[in-house]
């Protein structure tokens, strides 16, 4: 085996397992390079033995089944990446129910502008995803996919596009059913402001509305975070099957 092929052989082995753990926030996306790099190699080492890495004698097709490996890869990380994006949608929308989107912040694990609620609903549904030993579900399907979908040439299912729908739709359920609770709440709130404004003219809902709205959203968010962990555990199945048939796409 000469050199290039070794090197093609290496490529193909570590490109599932490497996006994996490139885009996974379980596996530190926003680790320091040194780590993310180690974990890959320890991932690698542990599927060598039972991975059979086919001998591709083209560019053409090397190029082929590296695009099919990356896409496979990023399907079984989509179960976690629409977890982890519904849990902050729910937290956008709670956050904005309680007049706390002008506090957004930077957040360090996304590099993106996240509001507080959003930055704990999203680290709830991590660490749910770590109680319940989703990481190792999830390296298990890394390791069962080569099986079922070995490296290799292969095509795309019309069913993608639906299966990926259905994912996103999933996001939106995971926002709304996290967030739906305080959205009421917080409704019957203005409900109660706006007739007391109206009875009372003299009081000033800008002024001392704020604060009420703060003070009862932050005790519906006290009730409703020991809820989240057991909605996430509930939605995990589904999610799993989701980006199983994502991945059976590519066959």
């Amino acid at each position: 085996m000469n050199e290039l092929d070794l090197a093609m052989r290496l490529g193909l082995l570590v490109a599932r397992p490497g996006v994996l753990i490139l885009t996974a926030p379980v596996f530190g996306r926003f680790a320091p390079p040194m780590v993310r790099i180690g974990i890959l190699l320890i991932l690698s080492f542990i599927l060598m033995p039972i991975i059979d890495v086919p001998r591709v004698t083209s560019l053409a097709a090397l190029g082929m089944v590296l695009l099919r490996e990356l896409a496979l890869g990023l399907a079984l990380t989509l179960v976690v990446t629409a977890l982890i994006a519904g849990a902050e949608l729910g937290g956008h929308l709670t956050g904005a129910q309680m007049m706390l989107s002008y506090g957004s912040i930077i957040d360090p694990q996304g590099g993106v502008r996240n509001t507080m609620m959003s930055t704990l609903y999203g680290n709830l549904a991590l660490l749910t995803f770590f109680i319940v030993q989703g990481h190792h579900a999830l390296l298990r399907s890394l390791a069962a996919s080569y099986a079922s979908l070995p490296i290799g040439m292969g095509g795309v299912d019309a069913s993608l596009a639906r299966s990926v729908t259905e994912v996103l739709g999933m996001v939106f359920v995971i926002g709304v059913r996290l967030a739906a609770p305080l959205i009421v709440v917080m409704l019957i709130v203005e409900l109660a402001i706006g007739l007391v404004s109206r009875a009372a003219p003299a009081f000033n809902p800008m002024a001392a509305a704020t604060p009420i709205r703060v003070v009862i959203g932050l005790l519906g968010v006290s009730a409703m975070v020991p809820l989240v962990p057991g909605l996430v555990t509930h939605l995990i199945p589904a999610l799993s099957d989701l980006g199983l048939r994502v991945a059976q796409a590519f066959r």
